[in-house]
Parts: C-alpha cells; sequence; structure tokens
C-alpha cells in the first residue's frame, strides 16, 4: 500500500471512529465517513443502467473513488438493464451469492421482505435530517413492521408534450382533465401527431400510466383490509372504457408493447405529441440541440413542456418510478455495504450526484424540493413536487408482497391492454380480478 493509501486509510480510521462515537449511524450521516475496513473488503453494487448517463458516469468517476478513501473499502459497481434486476436477484436469493446492495424498482423490495437485511436505523436517521420521506418511498420500502430498503430516489413521471403543436389544436395550456386530453389527443392524431404510450411488460411507463388512471376514475385492486379484491367495480370498468376509446381517438397503436425508451426515440424523431416519462426525453435534446430539432429547424427543448397525468372523476395521480437499494441478507459485507449507504445519502455526497441528474430523478425525502436545480430551467420546475402525487400499488390497502407481485405480473396494465385490443371492457376487468383473486387467496 502506498504512503498516501495508508495516510487515507488512518483518515478514514479515525473519521469513523468519530462517526461512530457520535452516534453509530447519525455520525455518518453527519461527517460522511465510516470506520475504515479491511482492504480485502469489497462491496459488490448492482443497479441499473442510468437513464442519465452521466448520473453512471459521476458515480464511477467521483463519488466511488470518494467513498472508498472514506471508508477504505473497495465498491465495485455493475449497471444492467432495468428489466433484468429482478431475475439477478432472485439468482442471488436463490444461491445465497452475489451483489451485496441490489437496485430495486417501485414495491419489488416487498417480494423479497425476509431476504433482506434491516435497513431500520439508517432509514431512519436519514428521514429525521432530511424532512421525512414521501409516502411513496416509505410505502415501498417498508414492509410496515421495518425499512427492507433504502430510497435511493424517485423518477417522477410527467407527460412530456410538444407545446406548439397543442396550441395548434386550441389547447394553449395542458388538459386538466382526462376527457380535455381525449379531446387534443384526437385533434392532435388528426394532424398527424399522435399521444405515445406503451402498455406492454416494461417497468416504468407502462404501470405509471396504467394505475394513475384506475386511481383517478376511483378504481382499486384492493379494500383496505388487504385481502379483498375489489377491482371489479364501476370505477374500473368506466376507466377502462375510456381508455378504449381514447386509445382509439388518440394514441399510436402502434405504441401498445414499446419498452421504455421506445417513447423516447418516438418524441425525438417527431411522431408523437406527448408521452408520459421521466425528464430523460427533454434532459437529451438539451444535450444534442443541433441533432433534435423542430419541423422549422429550430432546438426541440424549446418546444417541451412537462405536467401532471389530468384529473379524473375520483382525483388526481401520480406513480413515479421507485428506486430503492437493498442490502442483501445473504451479504457478508452488510455493514461496510449500509455504511457506504450512509456515505452515499448525506447531502453533501448525494447532491453532487442529485445534481449531475438535472431533475430526472427527485430525492426521496422532502428536502430535495428547496435544491436550486428546479429554479434553474423552468420547463423542469414541474418535477420539484411530483412525489407529492404518488400513491403505491395495493391501494387501497398498504404496499405489501401480494401487491408487489400483481406489479410484477402487470395485471392492472394488461387490463387496459386487452381492452385496447378489443375485449369487452367488462371481460378485461373480470380477467384482472381473477388474477388478483389467485394471488390474495393464498
Amino acid at each position: 500500500m502506498s504512503r498516501v493509501s495508508r495516510r487515507s486509510v488512518i483518515r478514514a480510521s479515525a473519521a469513523g471512529a468519530t462517526a461512530v462515537a457520535t452516534g453509530g449511524l447519525a455520525g455518518i450521516l453527519a461527517s460522511g465517513r465510516a470506520p475504515a475496513y479491511a482492504q480485502s473488503t469489497t462491496v459488490h453494487w448492482l443497479k441499473w443502467n442510468d437513464f442519465v448517463p452521466a448520473a453512471d458516469e459521476h458515480l464511477r468517476k467521483k463519488a466511488i473513488p470518494e467513498a472508498e478513501r472514506a471508508l477504505g473499502i473497495k465498491i465495485n459497481l455493475e449497471t444492467i438493464n432495468a428489466n433484468d434486476l429482478q431475475a439477478r436477484t432472485t439468482a442471488g436469493i436463490q444461491s445465497r451469492s452475489g451483489p451485496d446492495l441490489i437496485m430495486a424498482f417501485n414495491s419489488n423490495a416487498q417480494l423479497y421482505t425476509e431476504s433482506l437485511a434491516d435497513v431500520s436505523a439508517l432509514c431512519e436517521a436519514i428521514g429525521a435530517k432530511q424532512g421525512g420521506y414521501y409516502e411513496i418511498a416509505k410505502g415501498n420500502c417498508n414492509d410496515g413492521r421495518r425499512w427492507i430498503a433504502v430510497p435511493y430516489c424517485i423518477v417522477g413521471s410527467l407527460i412530456a408534450y410538444r407545446k406548439s403543436w397543442f396550441d395548434e389544436v386550441g389547447a394553449t395550456t395542458f388538459p386538466a382533465t382526462w376527457e380535455e386530453y381525449r379531446a387534443a389527443g384526437k385533434k392532435l392524431k388528426a394532424n398527424g401527431h399522435p399521444i405515445g404510450q406503451t402498455l406492454g411488460h416494461t417497468f416504468g411507463d407502462a404501470p405509471t400510466f396504467a394505475y394513475p388512471l384506475l386511481w383517478s376514475f376511483g378504481g382499486k385492486e384492493v379494500e383496505e383490509d388487504g385481502r379483498t379484491v375489489a377491482i371489479n367495480s364501476k370505477a374500473t370498468i368506466e376507466s377502462v372504457k375510456f381508455m378504449t376509446g381514447f386509445w382509439q381517438d388518440a394514441y399510436d397503436e402502434g405504441g401498445l408493447a414499446w419498452d421504455d425508451s421506445s417513447n423516447n426515440r418516438a418524441f425525438l424523431s417527431g411522431t408523437i405529441a406527448a408521452t408520459l416519462n421521466g425528464a430523460s426525453i427533454y434532459i437529451e435534446s438539451l444535450r444534442k440541440p443541433q441533432q433534435y430539432l423542430t419541423e422549422d429547424g429550430g432546438p426541440l427543448h424549446t418546444d417541451i413542456r412537462h405536467a401532471p397525468l389530468p384529473h379524473g372523476p375520483g382525483g388526481q395521480f401520480g406513480f413515479h418510478t421507485n428506486q430503492s437499494t437493498m442490502v442483501m441478507g445473504y451479504s457478508r459485507n452488510q455493514k461496510a455495504a449500509t455504511d457506504f449507504l450512509a456515505w452515499f445519502h448525506t447531502p453533501e455526497n448525494y447532491d453532487a450526484w442529485f445534481s449531475v441528474q438535472k431533475g430526472f430523478a427527485c430525492g426521496p425525502t422532502k428536502v430535495w424540493e428547496s435544491s436550486k436545480i428546479w429554479d434553474a430551467d423552468p420547463v423542469m420546475t414541474p418535477y420539484r413536487s411530483a412525489a407529492q402525487l404518488g400513491r403505491v400499488p395495493g391501494y387501497a390497502a398498504r404496499a405489501n408482497q401480494k401487491a408487489a407481485e400483481a406489479l410484477t405480473k402487470y395485471i392492472i396494465v394488461d387490463m387496459y391492454a386487452k381492452s385496447v385490443q378489443g375485449m369487452p371492457a367488462e371481460e378485461s376487468v373480470k380477467s384482472a380480478e381473477a388474477e388478483l383473486k389467485k394471488i390474495y387467496s393464498v
């Protein structure tokens, strides 16, 4: 080991001892440092390939090297396609070997609750110092007894739309209700500018659209008791009937089985007028202003705006993509892994990563609403409070393993997909009811 490396470890050890002396994880959160570990300690961290590539670059080139110096450990970051995370998680649990830290999306951590380390102390410390967690973060990462995953961020899902094209059809402000959105969409499609939306088996854009549509009409999966399946209701059927007509009137019908990047490409190529998405479309158009242009040859980013999903008869809701980090129960490096998460979520370290995201990610705690990034670009400002409208699958009960299973099986998404492909609304709802009963009757 070089002298510089030895000094780094010695300093980390001293700072870590101070952190422990001043209150364990709370001390780490305050100091950004933790006890040094043996040089052989390696924490394997598995997460998705971020839709903001600069964020992963920041982790590899800046955050991880700084954490390694502060903690005296090695961190091996592996990134994969988000849709492959579940298979890797299951394989690790079954073999009792694999990454020490694994990213989970939405309520997926609820599927593995008995196979995860208890991270309650860390989560409670972060929440207490940062204004508390949003309900969507807590609902996905707490099983009612303990915290099973550490909230990482919330990817706000808002509608990205072409302002000039909406103006052309008389929608000079974004439609406030679903009926208004349908009316504008019908005119847009007639002009050759349909709306784009997937109803396929992809983790992000499909469920983040289908669930809020259900809720906004007053529909729900189960009653508050968490056992009684309640999907087959007048409100749900009305939402399915509405979506069937809306799809025919306003949508690009070729988008049915898109993945989470297909709508980005469609929007950036000028083939759709609006789509539910994170901020990645706008951010990409900013990165390449000479590549992405309007039909008049101007920069596309000047014609992009963002808005939340519309109100329905039952209210206005969002289902934003929740990301969290699980400390795996089989890991032999649980303490080092937890200390790394404590280091990462200290405000100074998290802010460096958060700023690179430029609004694509919202913080899981409310303190991040006051970040200066939201004032830097008015087009991004709507994402500041996006998570306030968040609701968790499994409503009207709390999120749990059963709700997570229903989400991963795309039952609600399929209910709408079947109907827009021709199945009567009543039959598609009955089909969803039957699938939910298989889960909730166990």
